[in-house]
């Protein structure tokens, strides 16, 4: 699996000059206002322009002037732009980089500078994309003898290049199509009505949707087309709550399935509706974990939410098998989730003087010692690796 190895970040919020080294698995601790939700929104903000919705999700964040950084960090008060730098290995040939600069233009936005390229160790960059402003040239494989040209299609200055310019090579767009599927699922609603408590009309669906919206479709999908998957969910609910025997899915209209939960303490089995919040977030959050549409990258933000402490080890071991098919991106507040963590899984997050983000691999500190006698929680709690509780 090609995952992204590097985010450079630069006047998104706190995060006014940060660079990070991605692995499979990425944990971001650290207090309440130190940037971790942040990093996920930048790789939202990313994932929607590679889809042609940079300005529906820089309307979503309340525009671009609300998103500059606006820290002592930055002479002038605030950043004049925010900029993105992205990497990712390509197999047996050069890794593709991808900058994404915008800068406020007015009331809006412009953006100020786009490149795609590829580098190699000794050669110069194969430039696929180069833009500036509304002044765009890219790589036409039909016409390469001309070099980049410029585009004879109607170009939109408010939306990347990345995510207009046609047929591109096998690499640069295998990269857009891995940026662009990137998911965001933030904290499930449990709410009296939310869509995961109530019976749901059956479609084609390989992940559980945000909300839980397709779970029934989600996981009857998956009983009847892949039972040893199907099985190895029932088997970590059933590590997980010891009394749970199976899940049923029982018809209540044409086209529509509930689904109910057997538990040995009942003779009668539980419907959505009656189940804990805690309960049904630790379903969602399997179902989602082993999903056989996982996206190329996967953000979760504050998984523990209404989790029994003893489910978290579980919860890492989802993470961890998850993490070789999708490159997942979590925050979480919960020292005990840390607790089963590998220091090369946790990127601790920390604000300097100037309130500025500051991010470290907990790999790269120097734990091996205080590991022979403390859990990574109690590391994390005495302060050895930043990211203050």
């Amino acid at each position: 699996m090609n995952t992204f190895e590097r985010i450079h970040i630069q006047g998104f919020r706190r995060l006014f000059d940060v660079d990070i080294k991605l692995n499979p698995l990425n944990v971001l601790i650290g207090a309440n206002g130190s940037g971790k939700t942040s990093i996920l929104d930048v790789f939202s903000l990313l994932a929607n322009s590679a889809s042609g919705k940079l300005n529906e999700s820089l309307s979503e964040q309340n525009g671009i002037d609300a998103n500059l950084s606006n820290l002592t960090a930055a002479n002038a008060g605030k950043a004049r732009f925010m900029s993105f730098e992205l990497a990712m290995p390509v197999p047996n040939y050069k890794p593709i980089e991808y900058r994404l600069a915008i800068a406020p233009q007015g009331t809006t936005y412009q953006i100020a500078n786009e490149q795609l390229s590829q580098h190699g160790d000794r050669s110069a960059p194969f430039k696929h994309i180069v833009a500036q402003h509304d002044n765009i040239a890219y790589y036409e494989w039909k016409q390469a003898k001309k070099g980049l040209v410029r585009p004879n299609w109607e170009y939109n200055a408010k939306e990347s290049a990345l995510s207009q310019v046609p047929k591109m090579f096998r690499e640069p767009e295998d990269f857009r199509k891995r940026l662009a599927s990137s998911t965001h699922y933030h904290v499930l609603d449990v709410g009296r009505r939310a869509p995961i408590r109530l019976p749901q009309q059956m479609r084609d669906a390989t992940l559980p949707g945000h909300d839980g919206e397709d779970i029934i479709s989600c996981l009857y999908t998956v009983r009847e087309t892949d039972p040893d998957r199907f099985e190895m969910i029932e088997a970590t609910l059933r590590a997980g709550f010891p009394d749970f025997e199976r899940l049923n899915f029982p018809p209540v209209a044409a086209g529509t399935l509930a689904m109910t939960w057997k538990d040995r303490s009942s003779k009668h089995p539980f419907y959505m509706h009656q189940l804990s919040e805690g309960t049904l977030r630790f379903l969602w959050l399997v179902t989602l974990l082993q999903s056989p549409g996982l996206t190329e990258v996967t953000m979760i933000d504050e998984p523990e939410v209404s989790l029994h402490p003893e489910l978290l080890s579980l919860l890492a071991d989802l993470l961890r098998d998850a993490s070789n098919r999708t490159q997942l991106i979590v925050a979480t507040h919960a020292d005990r989730l840390v607790r089963f963590l590998q220091p090369s899984e946790i990127l601790t997050i920390n604000t300097n003087e100037e309130g500025a983000s500051e991010v470290i691999r907990a790999d790269e500190l120097d734990l091996e010692n205080w590991l022979k006698e403390y859990t990574m929680d109690e590391v994390w709690r005495m302060g050895r690796i930043g990211g203050t509780l």
